[in-house]
């Protein structure tokens, strides 16, 4: 499936993304704030676009033809948590050079009417770490309401604050 915004295309990704994704995923300040370590290197980046990116309902952003990022709908077992109701989960993450510019806003929304309108999912959870104000201003914008303070493990083995958010078809 392939969805179009008034910016962006959000895509199945594809190997050939290897060298974009290790460009941003190599950047401290993406991977740990989103749950994961950066990547050392592109082999590693191709690793995780044929396991992880390659879940169904997970699309690589893409401006003029090149992926800045990242955004899907989890499914349960494959999400951050269990969400005891229906256990959607949205993800996301944007290169740090395409940060303040409402790009993960207007790719999140089009997942979401995916989700609801095609999918029909009633309810899509959402979770940041206590210190991402920016994740924060995204679900915010994007209609989210509180639902819950969490503790969670990250990949490093240290504990964890995160806020758990939802959005319910309306």
């Amino acid at each position: 499936m392939i969805l179009e915004t008034e910016r962006l295309i959000l895509r199945p990704w594809k190997e050939s993304d290897a060298e974009c994704l290790y460009h941003f995923a190599k950047n401290p300040k993406i991977g740990p704030i989103a749950g994961w370590p950066p990547h050392e290197n592109v082999e590693e980046s191709l690793e995780i676009i044929k396991t992880i990116f390659s879940k169904r309902e997970t699309y690589a952003i893409t401006m003029d033809g090149n992926a800045i990022g990242c955004v899907g709908l989890l499914f349960y077992p494959d999400t951050n948590h269990y969400w005891e109701d229906e256990g959607v989960e949205l993800g996301y993450w944007i290169g740090e050079g395409y940060w303040g510019q409402g790009l993960v806003v207007e790719a999140c929304k089009a997942v979401i009417e995916h989700g609801f309108e095609d999918l029909k999912i009633n309810k899509i959870h959402a979770s940041f770490r206590y210190d991402n104000h920016q994740s924060k201003r995204v679900l915010e914008k994007l209609g989210f309401k509180y639902y819950c303070d969490m503790k969670n493990i990250d990949y490093s083995g240290k504990e964890i604050r995160e806020i758990a958010m939802f959005l319910e078809k309306e």
